[in-house]
């Protein structure tokens, strides 16, 4: 990038839940996300106008996303103003999106998302989310690896054998599901949020998991399996690796009043995913293009980096967060990598918004007559 980081500034997405959309309920603004949910009248004129595959009366909403990013559960932000990564958000929503089209041509399930207004911006009918963090992993590494080296064979109910080493491909594809959110009264799950969980914790109380019948536990596992195998023979050709990933599900209701289980969320992004590339690998090196490569810059870059591990020092993590502007090469580094990661595969070029607010603005009035 040739521009200077608070001319990069302008272009950077940081604010995404003031924009003027028609809504009856709060914006849910997340780590990088906002919710406009529409109100009854506008989500069944667009219904109608767009001939949208849902329930005549299913809410809608706008879901936009920023350029902001979280890691260790804290926003950071850069030098010169920056309050995001400039590209990442049309980035995380390109691989998403090329990734859901890819599932529909291989048959899988469908996605929460009807139409793609613009670059930062989707239209996503409401579901009923499973309760489950559906995680898939091909690669011993991160939190996994700690646990083993620690001595922990068991994950999930699945035991591992003696002798992995660091960042190996596993003997098998395994899926080691968590909890989303804090369910209570489970017996044997902690009453506290992302969980490890077996499937016998599953099948014993899928109503807790809201999955609506015991042989839907067969299908998200054949959809995540699926998926990812699907993400990562796509990866593959473009010499990248696909080693873990966490897919969301949730149930919706077609036009023709078929209920059926669904993607949600994003998916394969380098926000949910580890994807590594693969000829560095071939040559016994581990190279990010994840946004773990951004932890580990956060780990290096900080004297002190106990604070960003220990949850027990959240405050102190937070003013870490919060104080420390950080350098304009880190920022310029993480969007090389988001930017790049996605160019490959999609195979086209990821568009920066000169003023991406006032876009989505324009395209919103005058193209789908949500903003007065």
């Amino acid at each position: 990038m040739t521009q200077t980081p608070s001319t990069q500034a302008n272009r950077v997405l940081a604010v995404n839940d003031d924009l003027p959309i028609r809504t009856h309920k709060p914006v849910h603004s997340g780590k990088v996300r906002s919710v406009y949910w529409l109100t009854p009248e506008d989500s069944a004129r667009l219904i109608k106008e767009k001939g949208y595959d849902v329930a005549a009366d299913a809410p809608l909403a706008i879901m936009v996303i920023s350029d902001r990013i979280s890691a260790f559960d804290c926003i950071w932000h850069g030098e010169g103003g920056l309050q995001g990564i400039p590209g990442k958000g049309a980035a995380l929503n390109a691989i998403s999106n090329h990734w859901f089209e890819l599932f529909k041509q291989n048959g899988l399930a469908d996605s929460h998302i009807l139409d793609i207004p613009h670059p930062l911006v989707w239209i996503v009918q409401k579901a009923q989310p499973v309760m489950i963090e559906a995680i898939c992993r091909g690669y011993i590494t991160g939190s996994m690896w700690r646990a083993y080296e620690k001595g922990e064979r068991e994950f999930c109910g699945i035991t591992l054998p003696e002798g992995l080493q660091k960042d190996q491909a596993l003997p098998e594809l395994l899926m080691t599901p968590s909890t989303k959110g804090v369910l209570r009264g489970i017996p044997g799950v902690p009453e506290q949020d992302d969980v490890n969980v077996s499937r016998e914790d599953i099948r014993q109380h899928y109503e807790a998991f809201n999955l609506h019948c015991e042989a839907d536990i067969d299908l998200y596992e054949k959809l995540l399996r699926e998926g990812f195998n699907v993400i990562s023979d796509a990866l593959e050709k473009v010499d990248q690796i696909f080693v873990d990933t966490k897919f969301e599900f949730g149930y919706v209701t077609d036009a023709s009043g078929q209920e059926k289980l669904i993607y949600m969320d994003e998916v394969g992004t380098p926000d949910s995913s580890r994807i590594w590339d693969a000829e560095q690998y071939r040559q016994g090196k581990v190279v990010e293009n994840s946004k773990e490569g951004f932890r580990q810059l956060l780990l290096n870059h900080f004297p002190d980096p106990d604070i960003l591990l220990n949850k027990n020092r959240m405050e102190e993590r937070e003013a870490l967060a919060r104080d420390n502007a950080l350098p304009a090469k880190v920022f310029e580094q993480v969007s090389q990598t988001y930017v790049g990661i996605a160019e490959k595969i999609t195979g086209g070029k990821i568009h920066l918004c000169d003023d991406p607010k006032a876009e989505i603005i324009d395209i919103l009035r005058n193209e789908y007559a949500l903003i007065d």
